[in-house]
């Protein structure tokens, strides 16, 4: 392969990718090509963002700007009490690859997080996580095309998390097919339409360690996987130059959950409801788009609303599965109710009613219910730094069971969001102490309990820079999250936008050189988000989309 058609730079995305799951596999020899590429480069920690979740993360990197001007805080996007699936038109920056199809650059990009609907570039977009099964591909016919090609494509596991009919054999066995469709699909559209700049991300490496508890032998198989589909990449595209890139560590939760709407009802802030709707629920979105509806929110249904009446007289589901319990009914009750009929017999949080509240726990933060911003505020402009300031003094001195403080940072949102999206961040950023405690949306009883989930995020990622321009002994110290776009600008040789939040880091021998040239992010004649030039909506997002837990 000849210079002039060699790919001019890669970068290669490992959701959750941190040196200590590194190291560990590195001790093993289970990820020899990642191995090569961090001892051969220059390597060290990169800071994740506020939230350090997936689909707030994977934008700040590929736009170099904070959610706060970006707009992707979480999994949804709300709209006062409603809300919608995150999607690639709730991004309201521009892409790294929208940015060089500017400087007259292409690109292949391949399963990065929150990309659907894609942007229109010279090259190719295959949308992953958190779109439809089916995802708008750019060009049109690119899916098609891809499985013609290569066989099967899929964006999400074939089976359901929880499925007991399915063997942890088998969910592996689909979880390394589901990596190796990311390889295969790279190489063969990298191979089609000749890229400068190609971006392919695996997923897996994170959902493994969510579902199965962060068992070893299963996290090595998905590495040894993801290694794999690397090393082919490598051999065939033969990059000029790589990234590697994460947009969070992983790591152990041993301590506590802390549930946080069940301490500020009893500090007063938050008002509960039975009346069958409350905080959002996943599981009844699920149902409508399995059954091919584009809904965007929920209403309960009459047995749901019955549920919730009940629940006024005190007959919740937690009581009745307690009284069921005593007589071993429990678990035959329990799988014929549905979910979302189960969750509106407990007591929810009221939106409307409250005056500040966890929405979601992987936003970190509470959302005051203001006056003139919510549609039902109960908070007055007035009173808001004042109700602010009562927040942050009694989320400071929540403390675990064992005496020691649950958050390492409690501060106005102005510390991490802004931008002219800051508004949709909440009001006061929550960050527990080293990540150590998991937080919980939900009323449940007791303040802590045991954590939900015995593996998750962590603030600290990986950076990796190999290969041609590259100074491998650059120090890493300091690398963010949002200085990947800016740098891997640099290395292909354009100014990064102004707009930017990061800065180039010193692996590239470059001045930082930033320009105002690019074009303003802009909105359609509806009002809408343009970033692809596609007015077509999300029609489904796949129902395993839940599987994670993410959503309630």
């Amino acid at each position: 392969m000849s210079d002039s058609t060699r790919m001019d730079t890669l970068l290669i995305g490992i959701d959750a990718g941190c040196l200590p799951v590194f190291e560990r596999l590195f001790a093993d020899g289970r990820i020899p090509t990642i191995e090569r590429l961090c001892t051969d480069g220059a390597c060290g920690p990169l800071e994740s963002q506020i939230p350090p979740w997936t689909p707030s993360a994977w934008p700040s990197l590929y736009t170099g700007t904070n959610p706060g001007k970006h707009g992707a805080t979480g999994f949804v996007h709300y709209d006062g009490y409603d809300w919608h699936v995150t999607g690639r038109d709730d991004v309201e920056e521009h892409s790294l690859w929208s940015l060089l199809d500017v400087q007259g650059y292409s690109s292949v990009v391949v399963n990065v997080p929150v990309t659907h609907p894609p942007d229109e570039i010279d090259g190719a977009v295959v949308p992953g996580f958190i779109g439809p099964e089916d995802p708008q591909c750019h060009p049109e016919g690119t899916l098609e095309e891809l499985r013609e090609a290569i066989g099967e494509y899929r964006v999400y596991p074939n089976y359901t998390r929880g499925d007991d009919e399915v063997s942890d054999a088998e969910k592996m066995a689909e979880y390394r097919t589901l990596v190796r469709m990311r390889g295969e699909a790279f190489r063969y559209l990298a191979d089609r339409h000749d890229p400068d700049f190609g971006f392919v991300q695996f997923q897996k490496t994170d959902t493994v360690f969510h579902e199965f508890d962060g068992d070893e032998e299963k996290v090595a198989s998905v590495y040894e996987a993801t290694d794999a589909q690397i090393a082919e990449i490598l051999e065939e595209c033969n990059p000029k130059r790589v990234f590697l890139a994460s947009d969070h560590g992983m790591g152990p939760y041993e301590e506590y959950e802390f549930r946080v709407n069940e301490f500020l009802r009893e500090e007063g802030y938050v008002t509960v409801t039975t009346n069958g709707k409350g905080m959002p629920s996943w599981n009844p979105i699920r149902h409508q788009l399995r059954q091919g509806n584009d809904e965007r929110t929920w209403e309960p249904s009459t047995l749901e609303r019955l549920a919730g009446t009940a629940a006024t007289f005190g007959l919740t589901a937690r009581r009745a599965r307690r009284a069921l319990e005593a007589v071993h009914l429990d678990g035959l009750a329990m799988k014929y109710v549905p979910k979302n009929v189960a969750r509106t017999a407990n007591e929810q949080v009221d939106f409307e009613q409250s005056i500040a509240y966890l929405r979601a726990r992987t936003e970190l933060g509470v959302r005051i219910n203001l006056e003139g911003r919510e549609p039902n505020g109960v908070v007055s402009p007035e009173e808001y730094d004042d109700v602010r300031a009562a927040l942050i003094r009694d989320l400071e001195s929540v403390q675990t069971p064992d005496g020691d403080p649950v958050f390492a940072e409690v501060t106005p949102r102005e510390q991490y969001f802004h931008g002219k999206n800051a508004e949709k961040a909440v009001d006061v950023v929550t960050i527990p102490n080293d990540f150590r405690f998991f937080l919980s949306d939900q009323l449940a009883g007791d303040y802590f309990a045991p954590p939900t989930e015995s593996w998750n995020h962590k603030l600290d990622g990986v950076f990796v820079a190999s290969g041609e321009g590259i100074d491998t002994d650059a120090p890493l110290r300091d690398a963010h999250l949002f200085d990947v776009a800016p740098t891997i600008m640099a290395a292909l040789g354009v100014p990064y936008s102004d707009r930017m939040d990061g800065s180039v880091l010193p692996v590239v021998e470059r001045s930082d050189v930033r320009s105002n040239a690019y074009p303003e992010y802009g909105r359609n004649e509806d009002g809408e988000a343009d970033p692809a030039g596609s007015d077509e909506p999300t029609d489904q997002v796949e129902n395993r989309l839940a599987d994670l837990g993410y959503l309630g």
